[in-house]
């Protein structure tokens, strides 16, 4: 019947008949060409409920340097001094910035422009990460067939496509470093092992290619010039030493720490920093399994090379230490950095390292966290690493690696989700298509069972048929009713991951959104008003001074100079800040003052119950302030160790800079029916300093819903 269908089909379609192996390729195609298009698509929640913009406050110096660029060429940018940031040091952009993310997106708008699209530079950075998860899905499709099979990579490309741990750096306006560094740091990932698989050059290459790329776009590149050398440092102790090994690594090396010191920010760090000695000591390490090879062929005989062995280990030990010694000591190997030291011990930063302690994504991570971003995938992960354990090679035993240090690490900091999010997608996906897999064989293999027992068979091998026949209904429906509940499972992680894009990371923070008395949605771009208000409003050569968090949306929307910014690379200049803030407001007039200050911006929720802003930061401001200034004690704004703002708060705290700022004029505002006037809905108290007057300051502009306010620095009293 079938046949004489198809006989019947014109000519032309007949010819198009596939093989069982077309059909196979034909169909992971389409899935792939599908899940390349559901990871860009469902990334663009954001524009389509609001608006085509950046979010976050990084991404906006990373969109003006990626104005810049393309505006005035690589090589004004890559010699830019930024004159409106960190006043009155300014900022030597191209020696302390990663360009790799502005680079591609400048390119991606120059390929667009020469094929006639007019496309706006804006719209290339809204739509970079979007893009580049979706490469990312192809990548981890090739990487889960390279240490799996083709099943396990279509499954990983999925999983990886919807995977909230990726998606929320990755939506559309989150135009930060992480949107290319991630698809980078898989990309190397993938090319070594393939590298290693092959002992081809031509993949070593390649991965030091990648590995450059990574360290254009991100810091975290420290993960992989870590990462990696810890991987050979296994496999040598294992005895899985081979050329194959050998090549990859040593041409990853060498090629991809010369392509590295080619970035001005990082220099000559990999011969002269502590965090990249591991690399250059298992480098070492490699030539010397080399050459012990080497002689081992040559001798011939055993008891001689055992000598020649323990003679030889000795001596490199020895070297190495007093190399390791001897640089350490005379300074030319630094030591590790404090976010270094702050992923190895997760109080090192609260107790050492305030300014890395006060950012929210520096914080460990809650368990919530990982059933957040994760789902099913904390289940489906050990139950990956029993598989790649039951079939070790070197290839799995890179990605258990990368799946138990990167768990680590995103424990210790929430923002490190993101780094073990592709790990996490690749070994769930061994399980769920291993297991698949075995369910389909079982269904597979009991339908095909025979039926009857061949009459030449005895009458013990007959009963011994019909035994087993009995048992396979219940595992075939056993089978089913599992395969079912992996189906179920796979759609409810699919759910939950489309939710979590839509509700929780597709919400720009630049611009708030809440829910009124009706249940309608109510929109607030206060950040937006007051940005424009200065770039109106102000001299071009106005100085603007306000908490560090807010000091690139600054220049970058409102054009301003800033006194500080998200850079924080000058801890001493941020503690002056927080010195001002929180200090009476003539003490704080002298540091304006002395910093040419023209106006001052903080961010207050008192009214609408934004609760990120100024007075919650505050005690961070304090502590950086402190840090550098004994002046500044924490106690003296806690009342028994509390952290008050109404009438029991310190003194110290009712007077200070910030709380006039923000609560000035407050104490005449009713937020809340049936509540007293001067109601602070984020606190959930009333205020204890509601008569406040502002002697040196003067206010200028305060957003509609109270979010931003800005105020003037009077002049002294001896000018005009």
């Amino acid at each position: 019947m079938a046949s004489a269908a198809l006989d019947s089909l014109p000519a032309p379609l007949r010819s198009l008949r596939l093989k069982t192996k077309q059909q196979e390729l034909l169909v992971r195609v389409s899935a792939l060409a599908l899940i390349y298009v559901l990871a860009f698509v469902i990334r663009l929640f954001s524009v389509l409920r609001y608006e085509s913009m950046i979010h976050e406050f990084d991404p906006y110096f990373n969109y003006r340097t990626t104005l810049f660029l393309s505006e005035h060429g690589f090589s004004e940018f890559w010699n830019w001094f930024d004159s409106e940031s960190w006043y009155p040091l300014g900022r030597v952009v191209g020696g302390t910035l990663f360009p790799g993310l502005m680079v591609t997106a400048a390119l991606l708008h120059r390929l667009l422009r020469a094929l006639s699209l007019a496309v706006h530079i804006r719209e290339v950075c809204v739509l970079t990460a979007p893009f580049f998860a979706a490469n990312t899905t192809l990548v981890a499709y090739a990487f889960g067939r390279e240490i799996w099979d083709s099943g396990a990579g279509l499954v990983a490309a999925a999983l990886i496509a919807v995977c909230p741990g990726y998606i929320s750096r990755s939506v559309a306006g989150s135009y930060d470093n992480e949107g290319v560094a991630i698809f980078a740091l898989l990309l190397t990932f993938y090319l070594f092992v393939r590298a290693v698989n092959t002992g081809s050059l031509a993949w070593a290459l390649a991965s030091a290619f990648g590995y450059f790329y990574m360290v254009s776009a991100w810091g975290g590149y420290v993960f992989i010039i870590n990462l990696l050398p810890l991987y050979v440092l296994v496999l040598l102790i294992t005895g899985r030493y081979s050329q194959r090994l050998y090549v990859a690594y040593n041409c990853m090396y060498v090629l991809g720490m010369l392509l590295a010191m080619q970035i001005r920010f990082v220099g000559f760090q990999h011969v002269q920093s502590g965090e990249h000695m591991a690399a250059m000591g298992v480098f070492f390490l490699l030539q010397v399994f080399f050459f012990l090879d080497w002689v081992k062929y040559l001798l011939n005989d055993t008891r001689l090379f055992k000598s020649f062995l323990r003679i030889t280990l000795t001596c490199v030990i020895t070297v190495g230490t007093l190399a390791l010694g001897i640089g350490t000591a005379s300074g030319y190997i630094s030591p590790w950095t404090g976010r270094f030291y702050s992923l190895l011990d997760p109080t090192y930063a609260k107790d050492h390292i305030p300014i890395i302690a006060s950012v929210s994504e520096h914080q460990p991570t809650a368990w919530s966290s990982f059933m957040f971003d994760f789902h099913i995938l904390l289940f489906l992960f050990p139950a990956g690493l029993y598989f790649c354990f039951k079939r070790l090679s070197d290839a799995t035993i890179f990605v258990v690696m990368y799946g138990l240090t990167s768990m680590y690490f995103a424990g210790v900091m929430v923002r490190l989700i993101l780094v073990a999010a592709p790990a996490v997608c690749l070994i769930s996906a061994i399980a769920a298509s291993a297991t698949i897999k075995n369910l389909t064989t079982l269904i597979r293999t009991k339908s095909k069972s025979p039926q009857t027992v061949s009459a030449k068979a005895t009458g013990s091998k007959a009963a011994a048929k019909g035994a087993v026949d009995q048992s396979l209904p219940f595992q075939q429906n056993a089978a089913i009713v599992l395969l079912l509940g992996a189906f179920y499972l796979l759609s409810r992680y699919a759910v939950h991951c489309t939710w979590v894009t839509s509700e929780a990371y597709s919400s720009p923070s630049i611009v708030l959104a809440a829910r009124g008395h009706n249940g309608g949605r109510v929109i607030f771009d206060d950040y937006r008003e007051a940005y424009y208000w200065l770039r109106q409003n102000t001299p071009p050569d106005a100085k603007i001074m306000s908490w560090w968090d807010y000091g690139y949306q600054i220049t970058a929307m409102g054009n301003r100079t800033v006194i500080v910014d998200n850079n924080t690379w000058n801890n001493t200049h941020i503690a002056t800040v927080g010195r001002a803030m929180s200090s009476y407001e003539d003490e704080a007039y002298e540091i304006m003052q002395s910093l040419d200050v023209n106006y001052v911006l903080v961010v207050f929720g008192g009214v609408t119950g934004y609760s990120s802003d100024d007075i919650n930061k505050f005690l961070w401001m304090v502590r950086i302030g402190g840090g550098v200034f004994p002046v500044i004690k924490e106690p003296d704004y806690l009342v028994n160790g509390e952290y008050r703002v109404d009438k029991g708060a310190s003194p110290k705290m009712l007077n200070c800079l910030m709380y006039k700022l923000c609560y000035y004029r407050f104490g005449e505002l009713t937020t809340e029916y049936g509540k007293p006037p001067g109601y602070d809905r984020v606190r959930g108290v009333e205020i204890g300093n509601k008569d406040i007057k502002l002697e040196y300051l003067e206010e200028a502009f305060t957003t509609s819903n109270w979010i931003v306010r800005i105020y003037k620095v009077k002049p002294p009293k001896n000018r005009s």
